[in-house]
């Protein structure tokens, strides 16, 4: 038996993926407990500002810049968003794929409720 984390499982398995990158980054860990799952949810914000970077790139909203990035860019980075979102998640709560799942549909019967009316 090796003491090193399996690999990850195919994508298609959503929730297995996720749970297998946690475990991944919690053998390498630099902080531990509340600190550590503190700086966890901050590295969201990291995520997001790199989207941000990429769609002023796209644009070449920066003039000193220009053009630094594509379209393929920012959808590379709003992937991240989403990983890093989950990946909190499940540190967050063992119970993950049934709090998102919960929540995925309230809202999504609040809005298409609303888009009935």
């Amino acid at each position: 038996m090796s003491d090193h984390p399996r690999p990850a499982p195919p994508a298609s398995d959503l929730w297995a993926t996720v749970d297998a990158l946690c475990a991944w980054l919690d053998t390498d860990r630099p902080a531990e407990g509340r600190e550590g799952l503190l700086l966890r949810l901050l590295k969201l914000n990291e995520e997001v500002g790199e989207v941000a970077e990429a769609v002023i790139g796209v644009t070449g909203q920066n003039p000193r810049k220009g053009v630094t990035h594509s379209w393929d860019d920012v959808q590379a980075e709003l992937c991240d968003v989403v990983i890093t979102a989950l990946v909190a998640l499940r540190t967050l709560t063992p119970e993950a794929r049934e709090v998102f799942t919960r929540h995925l549909e309230r809202v999504t019967e609040r809005s298409l409720a609303s888009a009935r009316r």
